[in-house]
């Protein structure tokens, strides 16, 4: 049942308003009113309505977005306001929050994601603390070697542990080549394959005295069996009991998948509530990466529970970024920048590469990337 709460875009993309729209009457608690690119009747209409919420798409025409977001938040106290921009990078956000803005939501907008900030957004309205799970699980996944999938998830995983100052655990669910020690340079007493022997005796507490914590950080590593064999008798019954154990106890869970199709891979993605697809722009792997989508499609995962996330990208590759989304039929969700120096440096000393170069431009998307996935900058506002 709707609230009298209207709600109005702002967006000189159609596309965005028809999308965000579309979300909104789906959540069905609050009135779509319009969509529109005109501030001046915006500002009208808002002083017409006791309660409203606004999305304002701040991606062109920056400035005069962000002093009409200052503008409405210091006059009109009953309206919410929404940010959105297709470059969320970290400064953004936070000038963004400080003229008064609620929330931010980067474009493309994930569903799952434009829901929650509307769950919050309701929940302030009624009163209702909207009862759900902390955890974020967030697979790192590719069908294809070589294209830095685990660099991804160890250093995402680094980042949300580093902005969010909770506690974020980092998986390697590869079996047989896992790599997320030898990224940074552990060697953990305990190890996946004894998780999955006791799972009827872990326990929150268990896993943080137990699992290794990564340097002065809330990062903990499970790490990969040691031998083979030891992953032989892991049921996808016994994966799903450990994510709802992590559920529990962390704020975020990164996972470094196994490539391919197994059973246990999928499992992993299922019980996951985001999948960063990685890919690399060259034709095989943008071919196995329509492969990807095709089997999570005939699967049921909804579209927006998959992201493409392009690594090693260059600005003037042959190949460009339009292509790609043309190619998979799906927009790119980010761009890591390909910076072979500072990377392989990073491998080699087995650090996250925010620790050879915290100022490099594969350090920064790293970081940016985290603060977009990651919902810190509201915790710390409420």
């Amino acid at each position: 049942m709707c609230m009298n709460v209207q709600t109005i875009i702002i967006s000189n993309d159609n596309n965005t308003i028809e999308l965000l729209k579309l979300y909104i009457q789906s959540f069905g608690k609050f009135d779509f009113l319009t969509g529109t690119d005109d501030f001046a009747k915006t500002y009208e209409k808002i002083k017409e309505f006791q309660n409203c919420i606004l999305f304002i798409d701040i991606s062109e025409y920056q400035e005069q977005a962000l002093n009409f977001v200052s503008k409405i938040t210091a006059e009109f106290p009953h309206c919410s306001v929404v940010a959105l921009s297709d470059k969320p990078d970290a400064d953004l956000i936070v000038r963004t929050m400080r003229v008064g803005a609620r929330d931010f939501v980067p474009i493309p907008v994930i569903k799952e994601n434009f829901v929650r900030v509307l769950e919050n957004i309701y929940g302030d309205f009624t009163g209702e603390k909207v009862k759900k799970s902390k955890c974020r699980i967030i697979s790192v996944y590719s069908n294809k070697g070589g294209i830095g999938k685990t660099s991804v998830a160890t250093n995402l995983a680094l980042e949300l542990a580093k902005i969010t100052k909770e506690n974020v655990a980092l998986i390697d669910l590869n079996f047989q080549t896992g790599d997320v020690t030898t990224f940074l340079d552990l060697k953990p007493s305990f190890n996946i394959s004894y998780m999955f022997q006791n799972l009827d005796k872990i326990n929150g507490e268990f896993l943080l005295s137990t699992l290794e914590k990564y340097k002065d950080t809330s990062l903990y590593v499970l790490a990969d069996p040691p031998y083979f064999k030891q992953s032989e008798n892991v049921s996808l019954k016994k994966i799903e009991a450990l994510f709802e154990i992590l559920r529990k106890t962390f704020s975020y869970v990164i996972v470094d998948t196994t490539g391919g199709f197994d059973d246990r891979a999928m499992k992993a993605l299922e019980l996951s509530d985001l999948i960063l697809l990685v890919t690399v722009v060259n034709l095989p792997a943008l071919r196995n990466s329509q492969r990807c989508l095709e089997l999570f499609d005939k699967l049921g995962f909804e579209s927006d529970k998959i992201q493409i996330l392009l690594n090693r990208y260059m600005e003037n590759d042959e190949i460009n970024a339009k292509d790609v989304e043309d190619v998979l039929s799906k927009n790119i969700y980010w761009k890591i920048p390909n910076n072979y120096f500072t990377m392989m440096s990073a491998i080699n000393k087995g650090v996250p590469v925010s620790f050879v170069n915290p100022d490099s431009n594969v350090a920064l998307s790293f970081k940016n990337l985290a603060i977009t996935l990651s919902d810190s900058l509201y915790r710390q506002r409420k």
